[in-house]
């Protein structure tokens, strides 16, 4: 039995780090670079609460 495109699953955009890109279409790189895009921000938003929480404990030490 034939699986209909509308039945078939979405193939996951994902990226590995120095891929080549030769073969990706312009529409596929910018997928790639909204999803990187979005790590970014949340890898930010993920470093600025640790430095938040890292700077009130140096506070509440020191005091």
């Amino acid at each position: 039995m034939a699986i209909d495109d509308g039945e078939r699953p979405k193939k996951q955009v994902g990226h590995e780090i120095g891929q080549d890109l030769s073969q990706l279409s312009v529409e596929e790189l910018a997928a790639r670079i909204e999803l990187l895009t979005g790590e970014i921000q949340r890898l930010q938003s993920s470093m600025n609460l640790k430095r938040a929480t890292r700077d009130a404990a140096d506070r509440f030490f020191k005091s």
